[in-house]
């Protein structure tokens, strides 16, 4: 049975390591994946997933007003696919969000989204959120804060180091931008004094 799944994390946890990996078993068992990432991510190149560990794939790219229930039902008409792999799933917007829910009940293939669960300030990104709202199953993929403890939180830090406190939900960066930790050290970074 298809159903709509959303593996979410904070940032540098390998969600995209693990979408890599299940698009690499389908393929290898002779199954077709249909892979999508967003279009204005192109830090590995327009229409590239790619990951930290230094595999990737190419993928169809979406924008935020792109019908992704229609693309898939095209790409379905091209040849059988088994799977849809969305990467950035964060940036999906909740019409979207709606639009692979619609193509797992009605094109019955199963979806799977990666992506950030929180922005910077610790707030949902909006296809996040419809995602934990109509998803059948989700699963945390874990990282680590710099202490040992689960990292669930992200701080984003400006070119001279110092950590934003507001600005745009969504500036694309990696290492060099984002720094994963878990909610105290979030809480200090973010200025909140805390006790000893």
């Amino acid at each position: 049975m298809a159903k709509l799944y959303f593996n979410y994390s904070t940032m540098n946890a390998g969600k995209s390591t693990v979408l890599l990996q299940a698009a690499y078993n389908y393929n290898e068992r002779g199954m077709q994946t249909y892979l999508l990432t967003a279009a204005f991510d192109n830090r590995a190149g327009v229409g590239r997933i790619e990951s930290r560990i230094g595999i990737g794939a190419d993928a169809d790219t979406y924008l935020p007003d792109d019908d992704l229930f229609a693309r898939i039902a095209q790409r379905m008409a091209d040849g059988p696919i088994a799977c849809v792999l969305v990467d950035e799933a964060q940036f999906l917007s909740p019409d979207q969000v709606w639009q692979l829910a619609r193509a797992v009940d009605d094109l019955r293939v199963p979806v799977m989204c990666f992506g950030l669960r929180v922005d910077f300030r610790g707030e949902l990104f909006p296809g996040s959120a419809t995602l934990l709202a109509l998803s059948d199953e989700m699963r945390e993929v874990r990282t680590i804060c710099f202490c040992g403890k689960k990292a669930t939180m992200v701080v984003r830090q400006g070119p001279d180091g110092q950590v934003a406190h507001d600005g745009d939900q969504v500036v694309i960066g990696g290492n060099e931008t984002y720094v994963s930790l878990c909610r105290r050290h979030w809480r200090e970074a973010m200025g909140e004094v805390l006790p000893n």
